[in-house]
């Protein structure tokens, strides 16, 4: 074992997580890094950009393990924060580059609450492409950052009907805004930015209309799925009411 941190941090990812699972940890890559990984050769060359962090996500169970098992590979823990909020989340940084580490425990609530720990077994190392999807869009105020990583995912993975290896599920996320209005219309707005900045990285027209045709079907997707009685309670009363979390800034 080595505790030095690889400046290069889709190698320090890799290494992370080679150790994680050598102790037995449950641990998932989201973010940035994640979807670097996840698409490995699938990533289009004009959508790639430099990272500055590793986010990931662990378990309730595994929290302590993960806390432990980072400082033994040289990162620096946010004590003061960490004591604070590690019942939910974890910062750790390295002291040379300044790479910072964010972990999620158990749960992922940003502006809105997504299930990820349930669904770790779809995918070894990552998220599932439809729950790095998920990730980004539940953002909302997408950023240009956000929206290449999206553009990529929508081009790397094709979009299908449940859940195949390396595929973005479609039906998962329909089920998922089906059950949360809020959701719901953050996903809703977030595939029209999507539609509308489709031209803006250097892709070609055959590229950009199978990103256009991802989001159709995932939208496809949406609407067909059926929503609960609350679900159209709820979308009566549509903007008039804040649908979203206004997540922490943490620097």
């Amino acid at each position: 074992m080595s505790d030095q941190i690889n400046p290069d941090l889709s190698a320090e990812a890799e290494r992370l997580l080679g150790e994680m699972s050598q102790r037995g940890l449950e641990v998932r890559l989201l973010g940035g890094i994640g979807i670097r990984l996840a698409l490995v050769n699938r990533y289009h060359e004009a959508l790639l950009r430099p990272h500055d962090d590793i986010d990931l996500i662990t378990t309730k169970s595994d929290s302590s393990g993960v806390e432990d098992a980072l400082v033994e590979l040289g990162w620096e823990p946010n004590k003061e924060f960490n004591a604070i909020n590690g019942a939910r989340r974890l910062l750790f940084y390295d002291p040379v580059t300044g790479h910072k580490i964010d972990g999620f425990v158990e749960r992922f609530e940003m502006c809105h609450k997504l299930p990820l720990t349930d669904r770790f077994d779809c995918c070894l190392g990552t998220l599932s492409p439809a729950d790095l999807l998920l990730t980004k869009l539940q953002v909302i105020e997408l950023n240009s950052k956000d929206r290449g990583d999206c553009y990529a995912l929508l081009l790397g993975f094709p979009v299908v009907e449940g859940s195949e290896d390396r595929t973005i599920d479609a039906a998962w996320i329909a089920e998922l805004a089906s059950s949360d209005w809020g959701l719901h219309h953050t996903l809703t707005l977030n595939f029209q930015r999507l539609r509308e900045g489709v031209g803006e990285p250097p892709l070609d027209a055959a590229e950009q209309g199978r990103i256009l045709d991802a989001i159709a079907s995932i939208e496809a997707s949406m609407d067909a799925a059926s929503k609960s009685r609350s679900w159209k309670m709820r979308d009566r009363i549509g903007e008039r009411k804040r649908w979203y979390e206004e997540p922490e800034e943490i620097e």
